[in-house]
């Protein structure tokens, strides 16, 4: 399987900062973020299922478009796959006809451009052979992380979460982990911050990675705009086994 970083930012401001997207060989999204403006439309036609780890617009903002873009022109609807707290959440301020059409009630119910698959913790859509389980994350709303399985290897995103020892589990519960990418949004000056918004800083960070039996390619997402440079020197001296560093646009993961 091949991952692809369409965007990977905690923000926006310049051509990099592209928010949270990743393309899974050239038919799954791992979230929506403004990362999706990345892909040309020959490239969009081609997305069957988007995962979405939680309803923050970072993560979803430009699945809306996408729908709007390519449904027309497909056979079959693109499907949303969340736990049915993100679904309620992208059905009530989303596709409510008031922020973004109802694309899964277009051009009708039997026929529409979307359509939504829930899904649970510890369930695992397979498609094509691929594997993608739910893990628990812990986030300011509901959310999860993911685990693409390829058959030869396997990769977790965490979404967006703080430190939670139910995803340490699971990770550790992976034995040909190769990639871990996780997020760590803010410095250890912003600890508090941190926190209080249910994300990662670097002490954190830390802590998980300490908490590992596992020993993959650790990647670095969500940096802050201004913010990443002091944020991956914190990280720099984890004196750790594991020797996290910062995903990059355009970067492509294999396992």
């Amino acid at each position: 399987m091949k991952f692809r970083v369409l965007g990977c930012s905690g923000g926006i401001g310049g051509r990099e900062a592209r928010t949270t997207a990743f393309l899974v060989d050239d038919d799954i999204l791992i979230d929506g973020g403004t990362g999706v403006g990345e892909l040309d439309y020959e490239e969009l036609l081609r997305i069957d299922h988007i995962f979405v780890t939680h309803a923050h617009l970072d993560h979803i903002a430009f699945i809306p478009l996408l729908i709007d873009t390519v449904g027309e022109a497909r056979r079959r609807p693109v499907t949303v796959h969340a736990t049915d707290e993100t679904l309620r959440i992208l059905r009530s301020h989303i596709f409510n006809w008031l922020i973004w059409p109802d694309f899964s009630a277009i051009p009708d119910r039997l026929n529409p451009f979307m359509r939504f698959q829930p899904l649970r913790i510890g369930e695992q859509a397979v498609l094509d052979g691929r594997r993608i389980s739910v893990l628990p994350a812990f986030h300011t709303v509901p959310a999860v992380a993911y685990a693409l399985d390829s058959g030869a290897g396997q990769l977790v995103f965490s979404g967006d979460t703080t430190l939670t020892p139910a995803l340490i589990d699971a990770v550790n519960a992976l034995p040909e982990l190769r990639h871990l990418v996780i997020e760590t949004a803010f410095s250890d000056a912003e600890h508090g911050l941190a926190l209080a918004s249910r994300h990662m800083c670097p002490a954190l960070l830390a802590q998980f990675l300490d908490a590992l039996t596992v020993e993959p390619q650790v990647h670095i997402s969500h940096l802050k705009p201004g913010h990443g440079e002091r944020t991956m020197a914190q990280i720099g001296v984890y004196p750790g086994k594991l020797k996290p560093t910062r995903l990059q646009n355009g970067q492509v993961l294999e396992f």
